[in-house]
């Protein structure tokens, strides 16, 4: 297998698990509540409503990506912040023990990101994320760590970090005559522009919701275009145009599916796989991830996605 690189967030997530009804009820009364399958940014959180979200795990895009193509069997480095706080050392050894190089990982003041995740019943996300430290994640740090990011086979980036920190990353690869794949996940879809215009980036992956906000963008971009539309499965627009069907699951949570989405198929192009193969295998991590609660503890080993792969 291939090197994996995920420059991305690092997040604890309070997870709610409710009703259609509470997110309407909270949606009307917060115009900042995301839609189904949105990610926004917040610079705060009501006490009174975080109440409702009462489950704890870890998450943040860019961690979860990174634990998703070490489970396909990728060596896996992560870089990031976390903040000094209670969940630093509990971060670092969870992610550690899922495959996941943290040696990069540095800490600072303040605060770890972090996401308040409400789930439906019908498994439907709605995701508000707090920057915390990952907010601090800026170019010097990019400066530190070129290294590592230049000698992937694949990049991941997402929009969790400030754009300006990943638009830095990708201006070192443009450097380099012998650079990794980059797969970039537009979530939120705030300040996406700003990535999908350069040119090192070659693959991005926008479910519908931001398919559709970021539409022109997207429609203007020269690279692959990986549209996940979970149980619809994945439509892919390149020089070809193919669809992969989704396998049929009982979804319990769909919030990481995108991420080990990301993660599966960020690995199999490390690896050398052919696009159709990898976003097959990826479709199917992603659906096999919604059949379980969280998002890390729910990523499949390779061993069961291949299992499930028809």
């Amino acid at each position: 297998m291939g090197r994996v690189v995920s420059l991305g967030s690092i997040n604890v997530d309070h997870v709610g698990y409710t009703s259609t009804e509470w997110i309407r009820s909270t949606a009307a009364s917060y115009d900042w509540f995301p839609s189904p399958g949105e990610t926004v940014r917040v610079e705060s959180f009501p006490d009174s409503l975080a109440q409702a979200y009462d489950e704890r795990y870890l998450g943040g895009k860019g961690a979860n990506q990174a634990v998703a193509a070490a489970a396909a069997g990728a060596d896996t480095s992560l870089l990031g912040m976390v903040g000094e706080d209670e969940s630093e050392y509990e971060v670092r050894t969870t992610l550690s023990k899922r495959g996941v190089d943290v040696t990069e990982v540095e800490s600072t003041d303040g605060p770890t990101g972090a996401a308040y995740v409400a789930v439906d019943e019908t498994g439907e996300n709605y995701i508000a994320i707090l920057a915390g430290a990952n907010g601090r994640v800026d170019d010097a740090y990019v400066e530190r760590h070129v290294g590592s990011l230049t000698s992937a086979d694949c990049l991941l980036v997402q929009n969790e970090l400030p754009a300006e920190t990943v638009r830095a990353a990708l201006d070192h690869l443009a450097e380099r005559d012998n650079r990794p794949t980059v797969v970039y996940d537009p979530a939120p879809a705030a300040d996406a522009t700003t990535i999908l215009t350069h040119d090192c980036v070659d693959v991005v992956t926008p479910n519908r919701g931001e398919y559709e906000t970021l539409r022109d963008d997207i429609e203007a971009f020269d690279g692959i275009v990986v549209r996940t539309r979970g149980a619809e499965g994945v439509v892919v627009e390149g020089e070809d145009r193919f669809t992969v069907p989704s396998p049929s699951v009982e979804p319990i949570d769909t919030t990481g599916a995108g991420d080990v989405f990301a993660g599966f198929l960020g690995a199999e192009l490390a690896a050398g796989s052919d696009l159709e193969q990898a976003v097959r295998l990826a479709t199917v991590a992603g659906a096999v991830s919604t059949e379980r609660e969280g998002v890390q503890a729910a990523v499949p080993s390779r061993e069961v996605v291949e299992s499930a792969t028809v």
